[in-house]
Formats: structure tokens, sequence, C-alpha cells
């Protein structure tokens, strides 16, 4: 098997293996498992530093922005998309599916969206129902501030939808300090699970305004209020993937025992981007480095496809391309979760260089990491 140091999925811990091998129950009537459902929501709302309700869906990532979406959305309702790459752009897609009006904030894609042109677009128009907000938008690796971002929405009255599927737990993430109403995750990220699930966190404002709809929310599995009183009534709405979640529970618990795991994420990035940039490669971004990915653009006389499949013929390593409009422009190296170690990243590196060199790319030095 490669290694596979791509954005996502990442490599996942032995411990995390075992635990999804274990014999499991009923999870539609076994008592305890609800017990367990529970404990472990609650866990990933503590790591996250909030009291909001945590869920664990049935479903790859992207089910928890389309359900975030769909279960605030109403016909005819105005909201705030905060566009700077692919993914956040694509909110503007959900929207309108729910029979929503995107109204799109776009930005430099290769620069972070700034508080304050925000704000002050904010002051002349702020009557949006909510906004959406990429933390990390993974195609380009672009890292935005919903620490700066959220509060500003927030002080004009608009509710907050965040994908961090791909930024958590390689950065930080305070939903409640930050204001986010509702949190998307994923397993496949720097959770360091197999894909299959989603997370999401729902804030008492984000609640209210899933009650108060005036129709009806137009979707059964996209629709985060059918877990209501879940617990009270040991009931869920479909039955949930029992092994996947005994797996989600240990790689939680793997990063509750992690205590320099931001510490660790911000030094390999550091170091990798410096690494690249000290070989006379070019970082796609101008700012707003993620500390989960690493995107550089393709030297001239070289592609991308070119680039990866040598990876990973030569040196059994996966990394990645990107899609969209930064198809064939760029490279994405992820060192997210159980990826993020220093060893990874050196042999990522040395195997990279030696691609290059046998590509006949002129370095300035050798790509080392340091």
């Amino acid at each position: 098997m490669y290694k596979m140091m791509t954005p996502g999925p990442t490599m996942v811990a032995e411990n995390v293996r075992a635990a999804r091998s274990v014999e499991t129950g009923n999870p539609d009537i076994d008592i305890d498992f609800f017990d367990f459902y529970k404990e472990t929501c609650e866990l990933y709302s503590e790591l996250l530093h909030t009291k909001n309700e945590s869920l664990i869906l049935s479903g790859e990532g992207i089910l928890g922005l389309e359900a975030a979406v769909a279960s605030i959305t109403e016909a005819g309702d105005r909201v705030l998309v905060l566009d700077n790459g692919v993914f956040g752009k694509g909110f503007a897609d959900f929207v309108s599916m729910y029979g929503g009006e995107p109204v799109l904030y776009t930005t430099d894609y290769k620069r972070e969206i700034e508080a304050e042109p925000l704000r002050a677009y904010l002051e002349a128009d702020h009557d949006f129902k909510y906004a959406t907000l990429v933390h990390c938008d993974t195609p380009s690796g672009m890292l935005n501030d919903i620490s700066k971002l959220c509060p500003i929405l927030k002080e004009y009255g608009i509710l907050t939808v965040v994908d961090s599927v791909s930024g958590m737990f390689g950065n930080p993430v305070n939903v409640d300090d930050d204001r986010i109403d509702i949190l998307c995750g994923g397993s496949q990220k720097a959770i360091s699970c197999p894909i299959g699930l989603t997370l999401v966190t729902i804030s008492d404002d984000a609640k209210r305004m899933m009650e108060e709809r005036k129709t009806k929310i137009p979707s059964f599995y996209a629709n985060l209020t059918i877990f209501k009183d879940y617990y009270e009534n040991k009931w869920f709405p479909y039955s949930m993937p029992i092994s996947d979640i005994y797996g989600l529970r240990k790689a939680l618990d793997n990063i509750r025992g992690d205590k320099d795991i931001l510490k660790r994420h911000a030094e390999v990035a550091a170091k990798t981007r410096n690494a690249l940039v000290s070989a006379g490669l070019h970082l796609y971004a101008e700012n707003g480095y993620s500390n989960t990915v690493t995107v550089f653009t393709i030297p001239e006389g070289v592609t991308a496809a070119r680039i990866i499949e040598l990876m990973r013929s030569d040196h059994n390593i996966l990394i990645a391309g990107s899609f969209d409009v930064m198809a064939g422009e760029v490279i994405r190296i992820g060192h997210m979760g159980y990826n993020c170690t220093e060893e990874n990243m050196k042999e990522t590196l040395t195997a990279l260089n030696d691609v290059l060199n046998k590509l006949g790319v002129k370095l300035t030095g050798t790509l080392s990491y340091s």
C-alpha cells in the first residue's frame, strides 16, 4: 500500500482500524450504543471548545454542508456566500438547490478573506439570513480566519455556517469564542478516520431558525432536525454505521491525548513551505496558509499528472493535484492528522526532490525538510 500524503483522506492509525473491527451489536435497539454515540458527540464538542450539541451523520463530509443549508434555507432567503475558493463558491449551489438566493462576496483566491473589507461590505448590506464560509478551502489550501470573520457576521445578526472539514484539528477552532452556529467536519481529514462520517455542531440560534421555519425541510437525509430528542427517545432516524463510529471514537481519543497536535501541525506546515520556497518553488497562495495542506504551482515544462505518477511509481507516495479553476496548475501535499509527522514529510520532500530532478526541473537548492 502506498503512503497517502494527500489532503484527505489520510492514513489511519492502527488503533483506529482495530476499533472498527470490534464485533458490533444492533445500533437501532442497543441502549448502550445510544450512550456511546452521545458520549462520542460530546467528546467532539469538547475538543472544539463548544457547549453546542454535535451530531454524527452517516455520509461523507459534503453531507454536513448540504444538511446545514437544507435545514435553514427557505425559498427567497438571501444568503451571503463568502467565496475565495472552489468550495467557498460551491455553497451557492446548495443555497440555490433549496430555494435560497445566494449573494457571492468574492475575493482573490490567492488571499484570505480580510475582516475589515467584509465589515465595510456588511455596513452597506447585511440583510442576510445566514452566511457560509470555508475555513480551509482544500483545492487551494487557503485558510480563512474564522475567529475574526464569524464574530463580524454575528454582529450584523447573520447566522454562520462554517465548513472546517479540512481545517479542524490542524488549525485552531473554538466554536463558542468564534461564534459559529453550524460547524461541519468530516472523518477523513485531520481526524484520521476512513471516509464515511460527517460531524456537525449546532448552536441554539441555528436550532431556533430550524424550528421557526414556515415550510418543511425538503429532505429527510439532509435534515438536521430528524435527530431531535434521539437520546431521550432512544431512536435514531436511520441505522447508524456502528463500526465507523467505534473508529471515530478512538480517533477522537487519540486527538484528546495529543496535547501538541496544533503545535505539531504548525511546525510541520511551516517547515514544508520553507523547504519548497528555499528550493525555488512557488506557493500558490500569497497568505492564508493552512497547517493541514501545502499547495505549490507546477514548475514550467512539467505536468501535475507526471509528478504524481512518478511519486507513486518510484517512491510509493501519493500526493494530489487539484481541480476546477486550479486543475493542472498546482500540486497539493497533505500534512494533517496521522500524516502530520516530521518523518513523513522528510520522506515526501526527499522523494519530490528526486522526481523533480528526474523531470529536469531546475531547483535553486535541494528540496529537503529541516
